[in-house]
């Protein structure tokens, strides 16, 4: 049996709701929208009605800031829910599950969660699909229905066999585009022409549904940081200050690769980011650099005063990007970013403990009606992004000491 809470902030803190209504005001322009509300939904299936009632208010609210019902308040609005697609991680869910099981000492409950929104005003149907537009992020989210379930089980078809995908390395470019788009591939029409020429002159076959996917995934922007890598082919540049930074990059590259090999050597953005550091190295100045075979993070030699003695320390400095998933799933892409800042220095058995956040986007004033089509809105963005950021720390304990938004 399933079981359904409803969980609200009482109304002298419901701060996030008032937050987000002056928003949907100002940047969407619904000067209609009179009140919002927001209210968690939480559905739990295999506990018994006793254990459920405990939960509620020891789990699922905190009866002292929350108002738990099993119905939705009543009132003149409109409401809409919002749960996370099938396969996306839902923390809220996963956390509440856990700490039943700790009040239990027994089995973790199934638990799902939503987001429903009240919306009152005189709205019309278009304002109420901006707001939903604006609200649901289609690559982690969904509108989710208002009915009650009888099982929070979900069925998968199982394939029995892994399709090919039929006549791949004979497609002419025409039929190779309409492949990119009709799987949605992160790769470009370049990467598939690329991946079509081996599997013709290599493999002598057609792939597989799986191999076209695997290949596509370990070629993404967010594995394979193609932005960073993609070569420079001809730069313009009107601005002076630019320009003369420009210049001291080229000096530079031949300075550290010698003239012949810059000549050569391709110009790409992640070029540029280390061609101070190589060039330091490359007039003895970094006597105190830690060089090793793992080159993805700065190491340098310290003596720290631990206890009154002085001990050899490494002081490791980790820098990462996430900018492309961070752009299509704020939350998740910026909680990534920070997760593999923490990661990799504690595989190198550092401790970690100090973070900082220098972030950019365009002008987030700019109004929805201007945001290009699929894009997130700047201001929603920038907004999400340092709630996952700062989301991810806070559950490690991870002081951020500095925030720059540029």
């Amino acid at each position: 049996m399933v079981r359904r809470i409803y969980v609200e902030k009482k109304p002298a803190l419901r701060h996030e709701a008032g937050a987000l209504l002056h928003e949907l005001r100002s940047l969407l322009g619904i000067s209609s929208l009179a009140g919002l509300r927001l209210v968690n939904r939480y559905d739990v299936e295999g506990l018994d009605e006793e254990t459920f009632r405990r939960a509620v208010n020891t789990v699922f609210s905190e009866p002292q800031v929350d108002n738990a019902g099993d119905a939705l308040p009543e009132g003149d609005y409109t409401a809409f829910a919002v749960e996370y697609l099938p396969g996306q991680f839902d923390q809220r869910a996963d956390s509440a599950a856990q700490c039943i099981q700790l009040m239990t000492q027994g089995e973790r409950p199934a638990v799902r969660t939503a987001r429903v929104f009240l919306l009152s005003g005189d709205l019309s149907e278009g304002d109420v699909e901006n707001i939903k537009r604006y609200l649901i992020n289609p690559v982690e989210a969904r509108e989710a229905s208002l009915d009650t379930v009888d099982t929070l089980r979900m069925e998968y078809d199982v394939p029995t066999s892994v399709s090919t995908v039929s006549g791949f390395i004979s497609m002419d470019e025409p039929a190779l585009s309409a492949l990119l788009d009709s799987l949605g591939l992160a790769m470009d029409l370049d990467d598939l022409k690329f991946l079509q020429a081996h599997f013709r002159d290599e493999e002598k076959r057609d792939p597989t549904i799986t191999e076209v996917r695997v290949v596509d995934t370990y070629w993404s922007d967010h594995c394979r940081h193609t932005t960073f890598s993609t070569h420079i082919d001809s730069v313009e540049i009107l601005d002076e200050k630019t320009l003369a930074a420009y210049k001291r990059y080229l000096d530079a590259r031949v300075e550290v690769y010698g003239e012949e090999k810059a000549a050569v050597r391709p110009q790409t953005l992640m070029d540029m980011a280390t061609i101070a550091a190589k060039t330091l190295k490359k007039r003895g100045l970094l006597s105190n650099m830690d060089e090793s075979e793992e080159i993805n993070a700065c190491s340098i030699h310290v003596t720290a005063t631990v206890d009154g003695e002085e001990e050899d320390w490494l002081l490791m400095f980790k820098n990462e990007t996430h900018n492309h998933p961070t752009e299509i799933e704020p939350f998740g892409g910026a909680a990534t970013c920070i997760g593999g800042c923490i990661r990799d220095p504690l595989s190198g058995r550092a401790y970690v403990y100090q973070a900082m956040r220098v972030t950019g986007c365009g002008d987030p004033r700019t109004p929805v009606s201007e945001t290009l089509p699929g894009k997130l809105p700047q201001r929603k963005l920038a907004q999400t992004a340092a709630a996952g950021y700062s989301s991810y720390g806070n559950q490690i304990g991870l002081a951020t000491g500095m925030v720059s938004e540029v």
